[in-house]
């Protein structure tokens, strides 16, 4: 019998999409706050916005009625996310505290990164960590 591996061969995590019910005030928080570049997106029949993150994807897509939209925003690192790896915690910790961005911090966790978790205005939750022993 053949092992799962053998029968789907992954080359990488091409995109992450989000529902986001406000476009500006998402591509705010993105663009801005999180300092992620936007790139063309094609001419789809609905907003959106892609951005690019070292050669994979984020995409924005407008669906206020989303079932994946959460009516609790406050930060768990529990609930769904996705992760990205930043070059510097402090720094980073910083820019999001200049940028009043609500955060929860898990400096110390088991996992062997420190970890900060924020959410864009719609409650999708963003990590952002580096290798706990590079604090």
């Amino acid at each position: 019998m053949k092992e799962v591996k053998d029968l789907i061969k992954y080359k990488c995590l091409h995109h992450v999409s989000l529902s986001v019910s406000d476009l500006e005030r998402a591509k705010d928080f993105y663009g801005k706050t999180l300092c992620l570049k936007e790139i063309p997106r094609p001419d789809f029949d609905f907003p959106g916005a892609w951005y690019e993150i070292e050669g994979q994807q984020l995409h924005l897509i407008v669906a206020p009625t989303s079932q994946t939209i959460r009516e609790d925003k406050s930060l768990s690192s529990r609930e769904g996310h996705f992760a990205l790896r930043v070059e510097n915690y402090n720094d980073t910790l910083k820019w999001l505290i200049q940028n009043e961005a609500e955060i929860l911090e898990k400096p110390n966790g088991k996992s062997g990164f420190a970890q900060i978790f924020c959410a864009d205005p719609d409650g999708n939750l963003i990590e952002l960590n580096v290798d706990q022993r590079n604090l």
